[in-house]
């Protein structure tokens, strides 16, 4: 079975965590074996490298290809239009990938099935291409993708025409699945696929150690990790921390909101006790989490946040705000607290609760083992061969 997994979500050398966990996912479905797969990653068009122009420096210094855990990725260029970029997107990026496909074809790689993540601009593309190519299409819904976009009416229409384009689709959470319904989907039609955790790469550390690695003495150490934007709530985070005395936060990302956080550190007298720590590649993360008391994630809005089960995994306590799916993650005391107000009173409070009685770190550790990636990866390689069964018999009747 060949696939080609297609999505703007895809890390590179140049953008080393960026949608990692479509690549892990994509990792432990080829380590089942009976499946082969290339991956088309788009790359908005920059000219210029320089450190100066920020993420769009990334894009420039991306390279065309890449291999990466052995699979083969392709980073094709596409443009985007000044106010524009997000309605031409789609068709832009469908252009662009479509002289990739052919080039994959010539070459031997005639693939099975698109394997499309993000409804939107990705999953309208892979439907364009799928129709095109004649080709049976599955779209994963990982989160803002059907939880925000669909707010604007053209981006809506054209996210309900990919679902009908669809031959089957997946969320990462049952309320993701709930808004696609919403949208008019028919709900036996999408699958909930939740995404696991690598309980070997993310295993507990010695904290001692941990904490040495990553410079802090203070008596408690608390961790955020995720990219450096609004909607990740650090700025919560900071605030909370003068609320919690000898506590120093490790603060692991890169983003536009890294000046801001900066100031609203030193604003609320804590800037001595947040280190703000850049991007690191999974394996390093155990490390971080293991020197930590509790992790906490102050998010608007998840889809299925990886990072809280690859903390538990560590066998650090979370304390999260209530979206997503973190509710169905955390499911019991001993392992975290999600509150019910996102505000830096309510996450200092319940960091404070766990600190004043800190849970054996051996049950959120067995409660991430529940979410381990071989069952999860063995229903997505049946419903790719089914996917596939059911569009050979409809184009053959």
């Amino acid at each position: 079975m060949r696939l080609l997994t297609f999505t703007t979500l895809y890390p590179s050398r140049a953008r080393p965590r960026h949608g990692i966990f479509v690549e892990t996912r994509l990792r432990e479905i080829l380590r089942g074996g009976g499946v082969e797969a290339e991956v088309i990653a788009p790359v908005p068009w920059f000219p210029l490298a320089s450190d100066r122009f920020g993420r769009y420096a990334q894009f420039a210094r991306t390279a065309r290809d890449e291999t990466r855990d052995g699979i083969r990725v392709h980073y094709p260029r596409y443009m985007t239009l000044p106010r524009l970029g997000m309605l031409t997107a789609p068709y832009a990026i469908a252009q662009s990938a479509h002289a990739t496909i052919t080039a994959l074809r010539r070459d031997g790689f005639d693939f099975d099935l698109i394997d499309a993540h993000y409804f939107y601009p990705d999953g309208v593309a892979a439907a364009l291409l799928a129709r095109r190519l004649r080709k049976p299409l599955q779209i994963t819904a990982r989160g803002t993708d059907v939880n925000v976009l669909p707010q604007m009416a053209l981006r809506r229409r054209m996210i309900a025409w990919a679902a009908t384009r669809a031959d089957s689709i997946v969320t990462v959470s049952e309320p993701l699945k709930q808004r696609l319904v919403a949208l008019g989907v028919d709900e036996s039609r999408v699958n909930v696929l939740r995404n696991g955790v690598d309980c070997d790469r993310f295993r507990p550390l010695d904290g001692g150690e941990a904490r040495k690695a990553a410079g802090v003495n203070t008596r408690y150490v608390l961790a955020a990790v995720g990219n450096l934007v609004p909607e990740k709530g650090h700025d919560l985070v900071i605030e909370a921390l003068p609320r919690i005395p000898d506590a120093t936060l490790l603060l692991v990302g890169e983003g536009p909101e890294e000046a801001k956080l900066r100031a609203a550190a030193q604003s609320e007298r804590v800037s001595d006790r947040v280190r703000f720590l850049p991007v690191r590649p999974q394996a390093a993360l155990a490390s971080i989490y293991s020197a930590a008391d509790v992790l906490v994630l102050a998010s608007s809005r998840e889809g299925w946040p990886n990072v809280v089960l690859e903390a538990m995994a560590c066998g650090t306590p979370v304390v999260a705000t209530n979206v997503g799916s973190v509710s169905e993650i955390i499911a019991m005391p001993e392992t975290g607290i999600v509150v019910g107000e996102r505000s830096a009173a309510a996450l200092a409070a319940a960091i404070r609760t766990i600190l004043a009685r800190p849970p054996d770190r051996d049950v959120p550790r067995r409660r991430a083992l529940e979410f381990g990636w071989a069952e999860v990866a063995g229903r997505q390689r049946a419903l790719f061969a089914e996917t596939i069964r059911a569009h050979s018999s409809s184009t053959t009747q």
